[in-house]
């Protein structure tokens, strides 16, 4: 690739209510950023963009669409990029079958996604939507460790606007449950990449009459940490059987607990299994119906019910009343929309469990019901290594009750993600088996470095952890231990072999880094996850240093018990050739949002995470490049965020009050005023002088003109793929105030 200029800001165009906040916002930047010289550039790694830029063959020359993912990944491992990355969709099967489906409506000739591919083409076109399905951004892009914080001005608003925290009684049923034998955890060994073992290896899967079938061939490079494991199929549904029936005999709502859309392999199975579990008498007296029909319980309940259309009237009713006297039967599955009916088992993407269960925890550890109302609540979380950390903090609550915003201390994270390490890069060497035997890997040398023995139907999967990545990470929470004067915990067990390796690279490396008047320490997460509970109550600050799956967990447990969302996060990634990729925030609610907006054109969506992550971008663009006028926007755009905050300019919840648009045109005055009221750079105070006195003067007229768009269903001409003339009309809406910026 070309080399990047070193005065451009990538800025980029993703999914849902993030992407319909850009049409409002971007121009907002460029106006600002091209007063400093600098070019704010966006790439589309939207699901449908992704979907597109995989068959240029099928497109014709105006459909086709560049492969913008393959771009940033390139550029993430240059020393001058500069990315803002907001949230995409990290799409499950159905997400990208709907997807699929309305770009074949708008004339795309795509073909299916086929499930169950029976000839070469078909792999391969599966092979091509299997690199857009679940997380397939961030791997990409995260060439670098993850440094993420509450920023001191969202921390003192939500100390001075405590958020709802629901009350918590010692009695409360509310618990989790896992496995303790035949999962991920109990089943891992690990080993360090030898020398003389690095080069082109291979997974193998030896079939119980010895015939060995290649799996996936990959590269080792020295000293890199490799892990191994299995999730037993039948200790998987024997447990699933037993948390059933658990939850009836107490009574409370059954909520499975995973991440489908990040572990887009394994995941999935395991929703399936807990979906053909809970509904084992439907599945077993109509499986040759759902054998015709093609019914996968992977896909959960929606799915099902999707397919039961197309089937008479009377067999779908039979269907139909068996699956809802299996819910009369009970326990009451947790669900995602009450109103609708949707249980957490109908789409396996609709229950994520870094988002769910700190909502959870906020609201007396309790999830809705089929009634509408909330229930202590069972928390089934198949694997073991990471429940433990929502088991401490249900026990932590139960024994002192709801945490106290208005009080409580903050836990920042130093994650460990650089070069797709641990479990969020397992995808591709991720399987489901299909006979016993077993699954093993062997170097270039020919040494077998891991072998696990398989049956029918368990989940096998090996993870990477590069020894450059681990080195950069081991000095990032140094420097950040350095820089806030907070405890820095590592979240290692000792008893786990994965972690155990890490221990000892971090023992070495951190002899060889300056750490005089720097408290550390090494702990479980579950004795980390007490002393970090314990500090939080005294308002006290710790950091956590973790490696990815628990980076993800944490980085929205605390900020929503802390600040009451984690799309108020400062999230920036020091990559690790020297650029920066700044994070914007958490989009789980992004559907709803949408829904919200096509029904009443309201966009609730808060860009705070956006703003805080160019205050982030300037600043680097400012150390990186000696652009004094980047660090002049930056230091303006801090204390504009700091006005939204305390002036209570975000989006309200509610239609005919202020929304997205609004929040924008608030941060555009108050970024004008404060870049017009300095003192560094006198010529670039002048040029916005005009446009501050001007939003202030028509401040009136321009939210008028606003919430003059509000109140009425939006045609947006697409979910997935929206119109880009329809979009931007319905985003800026005020002629007033995009006359004043396009004045600049």
């Amino acid at each position: 690739m070309t080399a990047p200029n070193t005065s451009k800001i990538i800025y980029t165009r993703v999914d849902e209510a993030p992407a319909l906040a850009t049409w409002s916002l971007l121009p907002i930047v460029q106006t600002f950023a091209g007063a400093a010289g600098i070019e704010v550039e966006t790439r589309d790694i939207s699901l449908a963009g992704r979907i597109l830029a995989q068959f240029p063959d099928r497109l014709s020359d105006a459909q086709r669409v560049p492969d913008d993912l393959a771009y940033l990944g390139k550029l993430a491992q240059t020393p001058n990029a500069n990315i803002v990355k907001l949230p995409n969709i990290s799409a499950s099967v159905p997400q990208l079958q709907a997807a699929i489906a309305e770009l074949q409506a708008q004339g795309n000739a795509i073909p299916n996604y086929p499930e169950e591919p029976s000839n070469d083409e078909e792999r391969e076109t599966r092979a091509r939507y299997d690199r857009v399905k679940g997380s397939a951004v961030n791997p990409v892009l995260r060439e670098g460790n993850s440094d993420r914080r509450a920023p001191a001005s969202v921390k003192a608003y939500a100390r001075q606007h405590p958020h709802s925290m629901g009350a918590w009684s010692a009695d409360s049923k509310s618990h989790v449950s896992t496995m303790t034998a035949g999962d991920l955890r109990s089943n891992e060994i690990s080993t360090v990449v030898a020398a003389a073992d690095a080069g082109d290896a291979r997974i193998e899967h030896v079939a119980a009459d010895g015939s060995v079938t290649v799996l996936r061939e990959l590269p080792l490079l020295p000293d890199e940490v490799i892990d191994a494991t299995v999730m037993s199929r039948s200790a998987l549904r024997a447990f699933l059987a037993e948390q059933i029936d658990d939850a009836a005999r107490d009574g409370v709502l059954f909520s499975l607990q995973l991440k489908a859309t990040m572990m887009k392999v394994s995941d999935p199975i395991i929703f399936g299994h807990a979906v053909s579990v809970y509904f084992a008498d439907v599945f077993e007296k109509h499986a040759k119906t759902f054998d015709s029909l093609g019914v996968s319980p992977n896909d959960g309940l929606g799915a099902l019910y999707a397919k039961l259309e197309s089937l008479p009237a009377a067999k779908r009713e039979e269907i139909e009343a068996d699956i809802r006297a299996r819910h009369e039967r009970g326990p009451a599955l947790a669900m995602v929309d009450s109103d609708r009916g949707i249980t957490g088992l109908h789409v396996p993407s609709d229950v994520i469990i870094d988002a769910s269960m700190p909502a959870a925890l906020r609201t007396s550890g309790r999830m809705w019901g089929p009634d509408g109302k909330a229930h202590d609540t069972k928390f089934v979380i198949p694997d073991s290594s990471y429940a433990g950390v929502y088991r401490e903090v249900i026990a932590d609550c139960k024994a002192n009750g709801a945490f106290d915003p208005r009080t409580m201390g903050s836990v920042p994270n130093v994650g460990l993600m650089a070069r797709k390490a641990e479990e969020y890069g397992s995808h591709d060497k991720t399987f489901e088996i299909s006979g016993a035997g077993h699954v093993r890997v062997v170097a270039a040398s020919g040494t077998t470095l891991l072998e696990r023995p398989v049956a029918e139907g368990d989940i096998w999967r090996m993870c990477q952890t590069k020894d450059d990545a681990v080195r950069d990470w081991v000095k990032l929470a140094v420097v950040r231990a350095r820089a806030s004067g907070a405890p820095a915990v590592f979240w290692l067990d000792e008893t786990r072999p994965h972690d155990a390796q890490l221990i000892r690279k971090i023992r070495t490396y951190l002899a060889e880094l300056d750490t005089d008047g720097l408290e550390l320490h090494i702990m479980a997460p579950e004795a980390a996850t007490r002393l970090s509970c314990e500090r939080l109550r005294q308002g006290l600050d710790t950091i956590s240093v973790t490696g990815n799956v628990l980076r993800d967990y944490l980085t929205d447990l605390f900020p929503i018990l802390e600040v009451g969302t984690s799309a108020k996060m400062l999230s920036i990634v020091p990559l690790m050739s020297g650029g920066g990729l700044f994070e914007t925030g958490a989009g789980g609610s992004a559907p709803r949002h949408v829904q919200q907006f096509v029904r009443e054109g309201h966009l609730r969506w808060d860009s705070l995470g956006e703003y805080l992550a160019l205050v982030a971008s300037f600043e680097y663009m400012a150390e990186a490049h000696g652009n004094a006028r980047a660090a002049v926007l930056a230091e303006a755009l801090d204390r504009a965020n700091a006005r939204v905050l305390n002036e209570n300019k975000g989006p309200s919840r509610k239609v005919n009050e202020i929304d997205n648009r609004g929040s924008h045109a608030y941060l555009t005055q108050y970024w004008a005023e404060e870049v017009a009221g300095q003192t560094e750079d006198a010529a670039l105070a002048a040029r916005f002088a005009p446009l501050a006195e001007a939003l202030k003067a028509q401040e009136d007229v321009i939210h008028a003109e606003l919430l003059a768009a509000q109140g009425a269903p939006v045609d947006l001409g697409g979910y997935y793929r929206p119109d880009p003339g329809k979009v931007e009309r319905a985003m800026r809406p005020s002629a007033t105030f995009n006359a004043l910026l396009e004045a600049v």
